[in-house]
């Protein structure tokens, strides 16, 4: 049993870092240079929403407001996010993507696109089933753990 532990735990983090490194160089092209992969996430959770506020994006990346600010303000003035203040309350500050983070945000978007449409067309739809329930465990397991 420990040698399925260890070759599912040699899985686990293998995947874990070979999308991190494909990601990153799939999504960060000469076009987008100027980000980070954090960076792309963020904007990927500003989405095409009309207005973001920051504790709602803190929360989708399950960060501080207080880290999302710092790397916020150099998206700001990368032109990638807009800050607006609420006119219906001054004190909330909306968060909506530019024209060149919805770019951002398109190409990262087409980059997960591609990712899934090649499992799913590698797999039969019985092992889709099985993967599928398998990630909800997975899923399962990080959600309860990062509440302890």
């Amino acid at each position: 049993m420990d040698d399925i532990r260890d070759t599912i735990n040699k899985m686990l983090v293998s995947t874990f870092h070979e999308i991190l490194e494909l990601e990153e160089k799939a999504i960060i092209t000469d076009k987008f240079k100027d980000i980070s992969n954090n960076d792309m996430h963020i904007i990927e959770a500003i989405g095409n929403d009309s207005g973001s506020r920051m504790t709602d994006i803190a929360k989708r990346l399950n960060i501080t407001v207080g880290s999302l600010t710092t790397a916020m303000n150099s998206l700001v003035n990368k032109g990638y996010v807009a800050r607006q203040r609420s006119e219906h309350d001054r004190r909330v500050v909306n968060i909506y993507l530019r024209d060149k983070g919805m770019e951002a945000y398109e190409h990262h978007k087409q980059f997960h696109r591609k990712m899934t449409d090649a499992l799913v067309e590698a797999l039969t739809p019985e092992e889709l089933d099985v993967w599928m329930k398998s990630l909800d465990k997975l899923t399962d397991f990080f959600q309860s753990h990062g509440k302890k």
